[in-house]
């Protein structure tokens, strides 16, 4: 296996940090990988072992805040920084594995940042899976909320409001503790500007979700208490697409790829891209 890393210039200026996994021949295809809030690339390190193994290539950026890119972690000036900086990404991916038919990860917010690329560019890949999709959370604001967080992105855009909980990440005590040790996780609250950002990103793909027609693999924990599963169903039920699978696992917590039961999801995962490639 060959590992690089590299780094690109982002939407607002920043050095974003991206990793490549790739076989020692030709890959026949290439997974891109959209992390989700908080978190980084490297977390997906066992992922990219697994598909490079089957002769995929796998690479993951780090959003921008997130891991070693630069910016403010728990904050961002516009969701459309995440989705351009995504786009940049696939661009110098597509250029280094041009003969590679090119498939779309994205787990939570990745899956809703990967949501919104696609919209733009959905045929420049053969599919997208989308893994704990940030659609509907537990703590959804209601009207007035949604008003108040409007107000506090204008006059207090870096006022920290919310905390994930780390316990909601997986039923694996281990998963839970390397997350919460892991330096590289963003553990402060979110602010509220990116809070703004985030639940009008979530609106704006739910109202758009019909001009999606890309093959799509929506997976989700049927216990997620980060993102609610809803949020995949609804997905489901709007996007156009006439190749769409959804699929809820009984029992899983949020990172169905961290899960005692990841073997099975990553199994999914693969022979879906595999009946996807010709």
């Amino acid at each position: 296996m060959i590992h690089t890393e590299d780094s690109f210039i982002g939407a607002r200026g920043h050095l974003i940090y991206f990793q490549i996994w790739a076989p020692q021949v030709e890959p026949s295809a290439l997974l891109l990988i959209c992390h989700g809030l908080g978190e980084h690339s490297a977390r997906y390190t066992a992922l990219a072992h697994y598909f490079v193994a089957r002769n995929y290539a796998v690479a993951a950026l780090d959003q921008t805040g997130h891991g070693n890119s630069a910016g403010t972690p728990g904050f961002v000036h516009a969701f459309d920084d995440y989705v351009a900086d995504l786009g940049t990404f696939h661009n110098v991916l597509a250029q280094r594995h041009a003969g590679a038919t090119q498939f779309l990860l994205g787990h939570s917010m990745g899956g809703l940042v990967a949501g919104h690329y696609l919209l733009q560019c959905q045929d420049r890949l053969r599919g997208a899976i989308l893994t704990g999709a940030a659609l509907r959370t537990p703590d959804q604001p209601g009207r007035l909320l949604r008003l108040i967080i409007r107000l506090l992105a204008r006059v207090t855009p870096g006022l920290g409001l919310h905390k994930l909980d780390p316990r909601g990440v997986s039923r694996d005590a281990e998963v839970v503790k390397s997350y919460v040790e892991d330096p590289r996780v963003f553990h402060g609250k979110l602010t509220a500007r990116l809070l703004r950002e985030f639940f009008a990103a979530m609106a704006a793909l739910e109202q758009r979700a019909g001009a999606l027609t890309v093959p799509l693999l929506l997976l989700h924990g049927g216990e997620d208490r980060m993102v609610l599963p809803q949020g995949s169903e609804i997905l489901y039920r709007r996007v156009s697409s006439d190749d769409k699978t959804l699929k809820i696992y009984p029992g899983l917590y949020h990172e169905i790829l961290n899960e005692p039961e990841k073997d099975d999801v990553l199994t999914e995962v693969l022979n879906w891209c595999e009946n996807h490639r010709a």
